[in-house]
């Protein structure tokens, strides 16, 4: 399935080498670079006040991102330290089975 896409991006490749002969305007605006949108785009990027209560309140987001960022450190650490502890225990048993 891979090789079919590269096919795909290589023929279309290709295509748009054969079209920068012709003109970069038809290319530019074939790629959708550097236009203008539309009435249509932008009254769907406009704010709708029927969805204004679904949305997040940025402070609190950001706070709860970060009690988690915080919460996940300190559980990654734990981890660690148990790790640790448990190798240092191991070897010291290790050492002391063989002065035995």
């Amino acid at each position: 399935m891979a090789f079919l896409f590269n096919n795909a991006s290589i023929s279309s490749h290709l295509r748009s080498t054969s079209s920068q002969k012709t003109g970069d305007a038809l290319l530019l605006s074939r790629r959708g670079l550097h236009i203008e949108p539309g009435t249509r785009e932008k009254a769907l990027l406009a704010e709708d006040s029927a969805l204004k209560r679904f949305k997040s309140h940025k402070k609190s987001v950001h706070k709860l991102k970060r009690i988690g960022d915080v919460l996940t450190v300190v559980v990654v650490g734990g981890c660690c330290y148990e790790i640790f502890v448990k190798a240092a225990m191991r070897k010291e048993a290790m050492a002391a089975g063989k002065s035995s």
